[in-house]
C-alpha cells in the first residue's frame, strides 16, 4: 500500500511540474538561472522537469539514457579511483584520471534526471578525493609539456578534466551543504582554475585550440561559483601580466599581449564568417565541444552577452561548415594536422549537432545526422533533438559544393569542396592554420564514396598510445606529414613552402581566383599562390566534371606556374592500391634509396624510374576493387619517380604508402594539366572486371596565355570537350572574346566549357 501512495505521490508531483512548466516563460526561466539556481549550465532546472515529462516516450533519448546508466552503474560497482598522476597520454594514470572526467559528467546528469542520491555521492566521494589530492600535488612529473599541469602532464588535460567537472558540480551543487561547498571551491575548484589561468599565462594567453579549452574550463566553474572575477577572466583573458611578446612554446604559438587572449578573442580571430577554424577541421571538432558547452553556459546563465549571436553567430555557423568538411562517411578531412577516422560520430560533434538543432534554426537534416549518430546529450538540447526525430522531422542533411573562406574577415584564402555525384574534390587554398598548419598551397585530395583516391597524409601521431612517443607528435610530424613534398602540390628545388618556416608561412595566405557550382555538370575553383617562393607564381584551377561519354565524374587539374628562375618542379600523387598499367616503360629498383636529404625527401624511398612519354602519359590502378587513371601532360625530358614513404624512418613511425612522382627539369614556366579518371570495377566472386580501360583518348592544351589556358578533353568516341579558364579577370561579369584555331569563342564569367 505505501508503494502504491509513493507512485501516486510521485505521479501527482511530475503533473504539478509540467503544469508548472507550462506556465513559466523563457525570461521567467533564464531569470530563475541567473539567480543562481542549479543545474544552470548545460543541463538547465527547467531541463530536468521536461525530461522527465517525457521520459519513457523518446526512444533515442531513453536508450542514451540506459547506455550511461548502465555504464555508470558498473564504475560505481567498480569503486573510485584518483591515482598520484605520472604518465604521458595514453598511460594508466593519465588514462584514469581522463576517465574519472567522463564519469563524473554522466554521474551528475544521471543524479538530476533519475532524482536518484547514489549518483550524487558519488560525484560527492570523488570530488573529495580529487580534493584532498590536488592540494599535495605539485607540478606534472613529466617535462614535455611548454605548460605542465598537475593531474595530467599537460595543463590542456587538466583543462579537458574541469570542463567536464564543473558540470558534475553544477548538478549536484544543491546536493552538497555550504561547508562541503567551499571545501571543494577553496581546495579544489579555486586553485585548479588559477593555475590553469594565472600560472600558465604561455599556455591561457593564447589564440589557439590549447586556450579555449583553458577559458572555457575557468569560465564555466565561474558561472557554477557565480565567481565574477573567473567569468570575466575567461571571457576577456588575464589583464595586466608582464609578458614576454616573443616567448614561444613547444608548439609553434606565441604570446599575446596585444589583447587577443580570452574566449572571445578566440571566437574572433580562428574563425571565418563561414565558419571556418584556421587549424582545420580535425582541431575545430576538439575546440568545438569547450566553445559550445561553454556558449551554452553563457547562454543560460548570462543570457545579455547574446553569445550565440557574437560576430553574427559564427559559433552556429560553424558547425554546418564543419559537417560540410567531411566525405561521404562523415570522417573529416584530415587538412592541417588531422589523424584520419576521426568523424562527426565523436562525441563533440553529437554535442554540436544537439546544440546547433537546439539554438539554431531546428535544421531537420540535423535529426537525421542526430539519427545516424545513435545518440543524443543528456540535457535540453538533447530532448529537444529526441523530440524532432519522434515527431518525423528528420530530412536528410545533403552535402553539396561549397567554398569555404579563412581568416577572422574571410580574406585570408579558404577551402574549396568540389561535389558532383560520389566524387568529392578538396582543394585547400588556406592561411598556414596556426601551429598545426601545413606548407602545402594549393594542395588536394580526391575522393570516391569517401574512399581516399589521391589522399592527403595528415598528421604523424599515434593519438593517445603511449608506446609511440607519450601519444604525442612524432618528430616525423615536422620532417614529413608537414612538408610540401608530402602534399599533392608543387615542390619547387626540393624546397617546402616558406621554406617549412612557420614565421614565414603565417605571415601569407593564397588568394581565391574563382569558385563556381552553379553548373551541376561543372563544379569548378581556382586559386593563386605567389609567395611560397619568391618569384614563382602558381595558379591552380580543378574541375570535377560530370561527362556523359565517361562512367563517371572526372578531375581535370590545371597548374600554371611561372618563375622568373629556372627551377625543378616536383608534383606528386599520392594514390592507394596495386598498379595495373601504365603507357611507359618504367625500371625499378633493386637497392631502395632515399630521393634526397632533407625537406621530406629523405622518407621517400625510389622503388621505379621512367622518362614521360613526349605527350602525356597515362598511370592505371586499382584499389577497393576500383579502377583509376591518371594522365598527364609531359615532355621527353621529364621523369616519373615510383616512391614509397618510409626510409629513414627507423621506428616504423610512418605509414609505407606509394605516390608518382612527376618530376620536370630546368624548366622556368610550365603549366602542369591533368585528368582522374575513376572508372569500372573488379569482382573476385566472379572474377570479372567491367570497363577497367581508361576513356580518355586524348587530353592537350590548345592555348596557354597569360590571361587563359584552354584543354581539350577527348573520349575514345572522339569527342571533344573543351575547357577555357582565364587566368587574370576571372569575375562573373567579365566578358571573354578569344580566337583558338581560327574558331572565335565568347562568354561571361569565369570559364567556358563545352
Amino acid at each position: 500500500m505505501k508503494n502504491k501512495i509513493s507512485i501516486l505521490v510521485l505521479i501527482f508531483a511530475l503533473l504539478m511540474n509540467i503544469s508548472c512548466n507550462k506556465k513559466a516563460t523563457s525570461d521567467d526561466l533564464v531569470s530563475q538561472n541567473s539567480k543562481g539556481s542549479h543545474p544552470k549550465l548545460i543541463l538547465t532546472a527547467q531541463g530536468v522537469k521536461n525530461i522527465r515529462a517525457q521520459l519513457g516516450s523518446i526512444p533515442i533519448f531513453d536508450n542514451s539514457l540506459q547506455a550511461v546508466k548502465e555504464e555508470i552503474d558498473a564504475e560505481i560497482e567498480a569503486g573510485i579511483e584518483v591515482p598520484i598522476p605520472k604518465d604521458y597520454s595514453g598511460g594508466y594514470t593519465h588514462s584514469r584520471h581522463k576517465r574519472n572526467w567522463f564519469v563524473l559528467q554522466k554521474a551528475g546528469l544521471l543524479y538530476q534526471i533519475l532524482d536518484d542520491e547514489k549518483y550524487a555521492k558519488y560525484v560527492k566521494d570523488m570530488l573529495m578525493q580529487y580534493e584532498e589530492l590536488y592540494k599535495t600535488l605539485p607540478l606534472h612529473p613529466k617535462t614535455r609539456s611548454y605548460a605542465r599541469g598537475k593531474l595530467f602532464w599537460q595543463c590542456l588535460n587538466d583543462s579537458n578534466w574541469l570542463v567536464y567537472v564543473s558540470q558534475a558540480y553544477d548538478c549536484i551543487y544543491n546536493y552538497l551543504t555550504e561547508e562541503e561547498r567551499n571545501k571543494l571551491e577553496t581546495n579544489l575548484f579555486r586553485p585548479f582554475a588559477d593555475h590553469i589561468s594565472i600560472d600558465s599565462p604561455q599556455f591561457y594567453q593564447r589564440v589557439h585550440n590549447h586556450s579555449t579549452w583553458g577559458n572555457a574550463a575557468v569560465g564555466m566553474i565561474g558561472l557554477v561559483m557565480d565567481d565574477e572575477e573567473l567569468i570575466n577572466r575567461a571571457l576577456y583573458g588575464i589583464k595586466d601580466l608582464n609578458l614576454d611578446t616573443k616567448a614561444k612554446d613547444d608548439d609553434g604559438g606565441f604570446l599575446n599581449k596585444d589583447g587577443k587572449a580570452g574566449f572571445l578573442a578566440n571566437i574572433e580571430e580562428p574563425f571565418s564568417p563561414d565558419g571556418y577554424y584556421n587549424e582545420g577541421p580535425y582541431y575545430q571538432r576538439y575546440a568545438m565541444y569547450p566553445f559550445l558547452v561553454f556558449a551554452e553556459g553563457l547562454h543560460n546563465v548570462k543570457p545579455e552577452l547574446k553569445i550565440f549571436e557574437y560576430k553574427e553567430g559564427v559559433l552556429l555557423k560553424s558547425i554546418n561548415a564543419l559537417l560540410n568538411l567531411s566525405d561521404a562517411d562523415g570522417d573529416f578531412f584530415p587538412l592541417n594536422d588531422g589523424q584520419k577516422g576521426m568523424s562527426y560520430y565523436n562525441s563533440a560533434l553529437v554535442t554540436a549537432v544537439d546544440v546547433s538543432y537546439h539554438f539554431g534554426e531546428q535544421d531537420p537534416g540535423l535529426l537525421s545526422i542526430a539519427k545516424e549518430q545513435n545518440q543524443v546529450l543528456l540535457d535540453d538540447s538533447g530532448l529537444a533533438v529526441a523530440l524532432g526525430i519522434k515527431n518525423g522531422e528528420a530530412k536528410p542533411f545533403t552535402k553539396k559544393s561549397i567554398n569555404l573562406s579563412d581568416g577572422p574577415e574571410g580574406k585570408q584564402g579558404g577551402v574549396g569542396i568540389l561535389r558532383n555525384e560520389d566524387m568529392e574534390l578538396v582543394f585547400k587554398y588556406a592561411a598556414q592554420g596556426s601551429s598545426h598548419g601545413h606548407y602545402d598551397k594549393l594542395s588536394y585530395s580526391f575522393y570516391e564514396k569517401g574512399e581516399e583516391v589521391i589522399q592527403d597524409y595528415g598528421l604523424a601521431r599515434f593519438v593517445n598510445i603511449e608506446q609511440k612517443g607519450g601519444g604525442n607528435y612524432l618528430k616525423e610530424n615536422k620532417t614529413w606529414a608537414k612538408q610540401t613534398i608530402a602534399h599533392n602540390t608543387v615542390t619547387q628545388n626540393e624546397t617546402s613552402h616558406f621554406t617549412g618556416k612557420y614565421d614565414i608561412g603565417s605571415l601569407h595566405h593564397s588568394e581565391l581566383h574563382y569558385f563556381s557550382s552553379d553548373n551541376e555538370h561543372v563544379q569548378i575553383v581556382s586559386a593563386k599562390e605567389s609567395n611560397a617562393y619568391p618569384g614563382t607564381t602558381m595558379l591552380r584551377t580543378m574541375a570535377v566534371i560530370k561527362d556523359a561519354d565517361f562512367e563517371k565524374p572526372y578531375m581535370l587539374d590545371i597548374m600554371k606556374v611561372t618563375s622568373n628562375k629556372i627551377n625543378q618542379y616536383d608534383f606528386p600523387y599520392y594514390y592507394f592500391g596495386q598498379i595495373i598499367q601504365t603507357n611507359f616503360e618504367y625500371k625499378t629498383s633493386e637497392i631502395l634509396k632515399p630521393l634526397g636529404n632533407k625537406n621530406g625527401y629523405q622518407h621517400l624511398f625510389v622503388e621505379g624510374l621512367a622518362d614521360a612519354k613526349s605527350e602525356s602519359s597515362k598511370f592505371s590502378w586499382m584499389n577497393n576493387n576500383k579502377f583509376y587513371t591518371l594522365t598527364t601532360l609531359t615532355n621527353s625530358n621529364d621523369e616519373l619517380l615510383f616512391t614509397r614513404i618510409g626510409a629513414n624512418d627507423p621506428q616504423f613511425n610512418l605509414r609505407r604508402d606509394p605516390a608518382l612522382i612527376l618530376r620536370t627539369n630546368n624548366s622556368k614556366n610550365r603549366t602542369f594539366v591533368s585528368v582522374i579518371e575513376a572508372h569500372g570495377s573488379y569482382s573476385p566472386v566472379s572474377e570479372s572486371a567491367v570497363n577497367s580501360n581508361s576513356s580518355l583518348k586524348d587530353l592537350k592544351i590548345i592555348l596557354d596565355t597569360m590571361d587563359y589556358t584552354a584543354v581539350a578533353i577527348t573520349n575514345l568516341n572522339d569527342n571533344t570537350k573543351l575547357l577555357i579558364t582565364a587566368n587574370t579577370n576571372a569575375s562573373k561579369e567579365a566578358k571573354h572574346t578569344i580566337k583558338i584555331n581560327g574558331k572565335n569563342y565568347e562568354w561571361s564569367g569565369s570559364y567556358y566549357f563545352e
